[in-house]
Order: structure tokens, then C-alpha cells, then sequence
């Protein structure tokens, strides 16, 4: 049986949209609270109301809550083109392939680095929430690379540790549309939720703060390969600086990139790799440092360019 849940209009909510006043009231998404609107099961004073509704304060605010949602699970199955590129009793490091999720998530059925391993006979740490265990940072389904994943308590504790205080040095390869000005330097510019895409990123000013460093490797015509150093490490952190800077990455067509130049790469996903990761190794503190080589669609675009 679904819950409900009862309460007046708070003052500070008066006046505000009923998608917008009851998320923030209850902490759910805007979206998720106009699906129950448009459902009838948001009530004011006794009447059904739509998302647009003003909200009073004072008023009688009366919500019949979602279905609680099932435990996601990392389904397990082998990947065959995941390599493993080093493990051992606290860390498994990984060439994660593009296409696959570092854990499940709602929304998300396809492969995961979680299942892959616990199908490859590999024992990940149970630190974490149940479908993140051992997961101490994750790359983008769409992105491809090295990513490590503690296989013990002390590791995971460490290595989540050392992410936080920004000790990893994360280096990613980026295929960017045109020439950045300088061609190395520093993007430092906040990010948050995208004001008109609940599923994208955006530079706002309300957003948190984040930092990548860059250096221009090679100039194409149409095109920069770029070494981009991390600072932080918000979602889609690479994919949405550039793409303010209008240099947006090549194949990225969710961030503004040119799809007759992604077509003309061959690309179907954006130029985007973990190329290496280096870190404290969590049993004896010394510096292990891991590296990815291209995948085939990546090296394929630079043959293009590099003909022409």
C-alpha cells in the first residue's frame, strides 16, 4: 500500500510552483513530483492540483508517495573486451570499454564493471551502498579507460579517501572541435544541473566548483587532441567545460558537437578516455600509476584526421 504524506505550506514555500515547492519540501525531483500531480495524487485543501499550481502557506498539502523503487543489481555477466590490467588482495584495475556502467543505477540495464568482475570470479569490497560496493570513482557509460575498484575494506576506505582530498592524479584524452586559445591552460568554472535537462550538466553560477587543467598534445584541422588533468571531478566535468568554452568534444552530440564531423570520424559516442591513473597503493602507500591505450573507434577518428 502507498504511504501518504501531510502537511501544511511552510512560509518560506509560499508563493512558489507546486513542482517546485514540494521538491523542495520532500526532496524529490521536480519531474517526479509533476508525474504525481498529473497522476492526482497531489492534493490542496482537498482537491487535486496540477505541477503549475501556486502553493499557499498555510494550505493543506496532502501527497500519496511513489511506489518504493526495487534495489537496482548489477547483472552478471562477462565482458569480454574489459581487461583487466592489474589486481590484487586490495585493488583490481580495469580498461573499462565504452558502453558499460561503472555500477547499476536506475534507469540503467546493460552491463556493469561490477557485474563484469563478480562474473570473472573477482571479491569486491562491501563498503558502499549495495549496487556500489568497491566503487571508489566511476567514468561515464559513454567513456572508456582506467578505473580502479577496491577489492578490500581498507582499500576502499583509503582510495575513497584519497579521491576526496584529491591526491588520484586523473589524466583524460579529449578530441576537441577546433583550437583552443591558449592551447594549454585552465577552465575553472562551476557546475550544476542543467536548468532545462534534468539529465545534463551545465556552467552555473550556482553550481560546484570545478577546476580541469589542459595541455594541447595535437592540432588537427578541425580538431585538438588535448591532456586534461582533473582537479575535481563533477559528472560530464570534461564534456560540459569544454562545451562552454564552444569547443565541445568531438562525437558529443549531447554537448553541441558538429554530428557531420562526428560522422565523418566515425564516431558514435564522444571522444573521451581515462588514460591514466596513478595513486598511493592502499596496502604499503607506494605510487602505482596505470595506463590505457586507445580503443579502436578513438584511434580510427585520429587516423582520419591525421590523413587529411
Amino acid at each position: 500500500m502507498r504511504e501518504s504524506r501531510s502537511m501544511p505550506v511552510p512560509d518560506g514555500i509560499d508563493g512558489m510552483r507546486l513542482d517546485a515547492g514540494v521538491s523542495r519540501m520532500m526532496g524529490f525531483s521536480r519531474t517526479a513530483v509533476a508525474a504525481l500531480a498529473d497522476n492526482g495524487d497531489v492534493q490542496v485543501d482537498g482537491t487535486a492540483v496540477g505541477k503549475s499550481h501556486r502553493l499557499t502557506a498555510g494550505a493543506w498539502l496532502e501527497v500519496l508517495l511513489p511506489e518504493p523503487a526495487r534495489p537496482v543489481e548489477n547483472l552478471v555477466q562477462p565482458i569480454e573486451n574489459m581487461d583487466i590490467l592489474f589486481a590484487d588482495d586490495d585493488i583490481v584495475v580495469v580498461d573499462k570499454p565504452v558502453g558499460v556502467a561503472a555500477h547499476a543505477s536506475v534507469g540503467w540495464t546493460g552491463p556493469t564493471v561490477i557485474g563484469g568482475l563478480a562474473a570473472a570470479g573477482y571479491r569486491i569490497s562491501t563498503s558502499g551502498a549495495h549496487e556500489r560496493q568497491g566503487i571508489v570513482h566511476r567514468l561515464d557509460v559513454g567513456t572508456s579507460g582506467v578505473m580502479v575498484v577496491a577489492t578490500s575494506e581498507r582499500a576502499y576506505t583509503l582510495l575513497k579517501r584519497a579521491f576526496k582530498e584529491r591526491t588520484v592524479d586523473k589524466r583524460y584524452h579529449a578530441l576537441v572541435q577546433g583550437h583552443l586559445d591558449p592551447s594549454s591552460g585552465t577552465i575553472d568554472a562551476a557546475i550544476g544541473r542543467h536548468p532545462g535537462n534534468e539529465w545534463k550538466f551545465a556552467v552555473t553560477t550556482a553550481g560546484k566548483p570545478s577546476v580541469t587543467h589542459y595541455d594541447t598534445l595535437e592540432m588537427f584541422a578541425a580538431a585538438s587532441l588535448l591532456d586534461v588533468h582533473l582537479e575535481t571531478g563533477r559528472t560530464h566535468q570534461i564534456r560540459v567545460h569544454f562545451s562552454a568554452m564552444h569547443h565541445p568534444c568531438c562525437g558529443d552530440l549531447t554537448y553541441g558537437a558538429d554530428p557531420a564531423l562526428a560522422a565523418r570520424l566515425g564516431l558514435e559516442r564522444q571522444w573521451l578516455h581515462a588514460r591514466a591513473l596513478s595513486f598511493a597503493h592502499p596496502s604499503d602507500g607506494r605510487l602505482v600509476e596505470f595506463t590505457s591505450p586507445y580503443p579502436d573507434d578513438l584511434r580510427g577518428a585520429l587516423d582520419v584526421l591525421r590523413a587529411t
